[in-house]
């Protein structure tokens, strides 16, 4: 018994010894204190896979290639705990990103996805569908549904309320309509960014953040004060942190600002000073760029020597990426011969196990074939006569089943067309005269007023009679007769030119891959799902803009619904009369489909939905 206890307190011992080793190591070559961490190495009871874990996970966060490759295929993944697996085709997939290899990187992703999914990893599994839309976005291919990914992401941050998560992805939103035309738009998504970034308190996104909102004053609205005074907000937060390749970028965006304002020597000092930061990541690329402005700003003052000697510079920089990228491939090549190599020899031996295990059991197989032939047999007339009796059974359940099956399909479809006609009135009709109700209003308060109000009058007109004829179409049992004739894209088209006829809201519907029409009655619920948050936004945001977005892709249709209006608190709603986000909810659950709703009072709101084809 006490040798037992002996053996036991010496096992914990030693592996008390090896996650303090590990967690060293990770502290060492953090600090860049290389030559610790190789004593460390070979004085340690780390098994080898251990190490080139550590060290792959490294050179990876450093974007290192060459070195990451080299330590990436020396790693024994047998050795690998569940965690560590997933993690490592995690990192394996920023590798191959930072490689510009998207299309492995994003199988990579897939697979580390799925790994997290079996750990319960919830958040970690969200930050790979950010990690997927960033790979397909820099690719700029329209084939895939980048902003699917972005949608999920945010929704599933919501749910989480992880702000940190929120924060990147209304960031990201803001950079995606980051252009002269969308100011509005522009300003919502930073508002959203904002309030969360704050809430996370993440020093990285804050200062990610204000680098963005200086970029866009900077470039797009040539706001200078503007884009001055949130630079100067980034570096502010920068100083309470240590990330020195965004400072650098902070004063490399300083010194475009004084180049803007004709300050060429201020531009100068900027970039001098940013050539002082030290830095790892990305660090050869930084210098080729940073001394190519160097050149330029140098070239403008007219001082030759200067501009030649930071030109020379660039491509000294830009020839020593190059050779870095053979290295890099080289490495790849390299490991793949060895892994190659080891492959074929394991195979040979196996082989050879498999021809000695074969003939040392193949006597003892036929032994056992014969007697399992014999009780097969037996068990054989046992399930043939039992399968008779289950045959007769399952005839009399059948007929039954069908006499109650037809009862019961005449009372639901009874009940069902009722439904169908209320939910048709309430949404076609409804949302119609909404609308012709919206534009009476505004004819009364402005009588008199308006240069366009017989047009207005026409427009009334026309909504009139679209109601009639629903109405008269529903009495002869016909579907919705836009969405019949012309698909579900015409239908919200149509139903978002209508609603933006007074010009006091304005609808914008974008589509992405809706190039085929889906099953008819499919159609028909999504167009009643969306008429009916429109009629809501009419009726209760009192927006001045609203946005309809589709995406069809191989198994699902996404619906996104966002608006500028009053905004509410999704848990504060209370019932009324109607059918309205309520019943919205009840239809997309009947479809199998999910809806994220993100409202907050005063900032407008989102709705996403996701519906299985």
């Amino acid at each position: 018994m006490q040798t037992r206890l002996v053996l036991i307190l010496l096992m914990s011992l030693y592996f008390n010894q090896i996650k303090a080793q590990s967690s060293s190591l990770d502290s060492l070559l953090n600090n860049y204190e290389f030559k610790k961490a190789w004593r460390l190495i070979d004085d340690s009871v780390l098994d080898s896979t251990q190490i080139n874990y550590q060290l792959f996970k490294y050179y990876t966060q450093k974007k290192v290639l060459d070195s990451a490759y080299y330590f990436y295929y020396k790693i024994d993944t047998l050795n690998l705990n569940a965690f560590e697996k997933a993690n490592y085709f995690y990192n394996y997939g920023k590798l191959e990103a930072a490689n510009n290899q998207e299309d492995q990187a994003l199988l990579l992703f897939k697979k580390a996805q799925e790994k997290f999914e079996l750990l319960d990893e919830t958040e970690l599994v969200n930050e790979i569908t950010f990690e997927l839309y960033a790979s397909l976005n820099s690719q700029r291919s329209f084939e895939y549904p980048k902003e699917v990914y972005l949608n999920r992401f945010l929704a599933k941050a919501l749910e989480l309320q992880n702000y940190e998560q929120l924060g990147n992805g209304y960031l990201e939103k803001a950079v995606n309509v980051m252009n002269p035309h969308q100011p509005d738009s522009i300003a919502h998504y930073f508002s959203r960014a904002d309030q969360y970034a704050e809430l996370s308190g993440n020093k990285w996104l804050l200062s990610r953040l204000a680098a963005t909102k200086g970029v866009y004053h900077s470039e797009i609205t040539t706001e200078l004060d503007s884009a001055e005074y949130y630079f100067n907000l980034e570096n502010e937060i920068l100083s309470t942190r240590t990330l020195n390749y965004r400072a650098l970028y902070n004063y490399m965006n300083k010194a475009n600002v004084a180049r803007k304002r004709g300050d060429v020597e201020q531009a100068i000092n900027y970039l001098l000073i940013a050539d002082s930061i030290p830095h790892d990541l990305y660090r050869k690329n930084n210098k080729i760029f940073l001394y190519s402005l160097l050149a330029y700003d140098y070239e403008t003052l007219g001082n030759i020597e200067e501009a030649l000697k930071y030109t020379q510079l660039s491509v000294i920089y830009r020839d020593s990426v190059n050779v870095a990228s053979q290295n890099t491939n080289l490495t790849k090549f390299k490991a793949s011969e060895r892994e190659l190599d080891v492959l074929k020899e394991s195979q040979k031996s196996a082989r050879n196990k498999n021809i000695a295990y074969g003939l040392g059991g193949s006597l003892l197989l036929s032994s056992i074939i014969a007697f399992l032939v014999y009780r097969n047999t037996k068990r054989k007339q046992r399930i043939a006569e039992q399968e008779k009796e289950i045959e007769v059974q399952k005839t009399e359940k059948l007929l039954k089943d069908q006499e109650l099956n037809t009862i019961d399909a005449m009372i639901a479809g009874q009940e069902k067309e009722r439904q169908r006609l209320a939910s048709d009135l309430h949404d076609s009709v409804g949302a119609t005269l909404s609308a012709a109700k919206m534009q009476f209003e505004h004819l009364k308060k402005n009588r008199g007023k308006l240069q366009n109000e017989e047009e207005i009058y026409e427009r009334t007109k026309d909504l009139l009679e679209e109601a009639y004829t629903e109405v008269r179409s529903m009495a002869h049992a016909k579907n919705s007769g836009v969405i019949a004739k012309n698909g579900l894209l015409p239908a919200v088209t149509k139903l978002a030119k209508n609603a933006s006829a007074t010009g006091k809201l304005s609808i914008e519907v974008q589509d992405y891959g809706l190039e085929q029409r889906l099953e008819g009655s499919l159609e028909i619920a999504v167009f009643r799902i969306i008429q009916e948050l429109v009629t809501n936004i009419i009726k209760h945001a009192d927006a001045s803009e609203a946005s309809i977005s589709l995406t069809q892709h191989d198994d699902s249709i996404n619906v996104v619904v966002e608006d500028n209006g009053r905004g509410f608190i999704p848990g504060n709603l209370t019932k009324g009369e109607g059918m309205g986000l309520g019943s919205i909810e009840k239809r997309v659950e009947h479809m199998e489909g999910q809806i994220e709703v993100d409202s907050t009072p005063g900032k407008g709101s989102s709705i996403i939905i996701d519906i299985p084809l």
